[in-house]
């Protein structure tokens, strides 16, 4: 039988009992393995891409988080709504994505990994999209888990872009966590769905030579229960597959 893929999956730094540790919400992980992918941890050192590692990978995973970019990456004050930060995700996330891009490794991210891309590409992000004229609040409801997660808003998906291949409807539904958002897109991002305020809720990377796209919603909960998370993370999957063939059958260094 084939191994599975390896998706490298970024952690997130927390103290836990008095010492750093990295960590994934195991919904990610659960979510990729359901589509039949071998997560791995990836931890928070930006030299990870530096050596052979991402040699090994498939496919790479940028997470939710309830920490976000700081404000210094992208050139703005921070606003005070904004107070929670992991500077050590930001430098590895950041390193992440460009190498990604030039070895052909197929990329999802969501929700702060959505607004990392952008970042990546020199956009910027509203700090608080509550606080924004003419933008709704995004943010997740106090409730359970069940509510929380439920579908929030309504998505149009651009006709001509890479989603719309996945998923053939041009309208969904998706749920709301999140505080911040794209402010100005990053250079050579396109833009792949939009909520109904104008909010981008999804984007691609226009020179990539394999999957690499973002939402701001969180597909990871119950995907098979959503035709387009279902869509989302079988398009990802499939992209996965095909590194994974690939690398198998490319030529290896020879030893010396």
């Amino acid at each position: 039988m084939r191994a599975r893929p390896l998706v490298g999956v970024i952690a997130c730094r927390r103290d836990v009992e008095g010492h750093p540790a990295h960590m994934v919400t195991d919904k990610y992980l659960s979510a990729l393995r359901a589509y039949g992918l071998a997560p791995v941890l990836l931890p928070v050192w930006q030299d990870a891409v530096d050596g052979d590692l991402p040699a090994h990978l498939d496919g790479l995973l940028l997470t939710g988080s309830y920490t976000n970019v700081e404000p210094c990456r992208y050139g703005a004050e921070r606003a005070p709504e904004n107070t929670l930060d992991d500077r050590h995700r930001d430098a590895a996330a950041l390193a992440w994505i460009p190498a990604a891009i030039r070895r052909g490794l197929p990329l999802l991210g969501i929700c702060r990994g959505f607004q990392e891309l952008n970042v990546a590409y020199g956009g910027t992000l509203h700090q608080a999209v509550q606080n924004v004229p003419g933008l709704v609040d995004h943010r997740e409801p106090d409730a359970d888990y069940a509510t929380r997660y439920a579908p929030a808003h309504d998505i149009e998906i651009h006709p001509h872009g890479c989603l719309v291949a996945l998923y053939a409807e041009l309208h969904s539904t998706v749920n709301s966590l999140h505080q911040q958002g794209i402010d100005r897109l990053g250079d050579g991002l396109r833009v792949e769905a939009l909520a109904p305020d104008g909010l981008i809720e999804a984007i691609s990377v226009s020179e990539a030579t394999a999957f690499a796209m973002a939402v701001q919603w969180h597909p990871e909960w119950h995907p098979r229960e959503h035709a387009l998370y279902d869509a989302l993370f079988d398009g990802f999957a499939n992209a996965c597959r095909e590194h994974s063939a690939d690398r198998a059958v490319a030529p290896q260094p020879l030893s010396t």
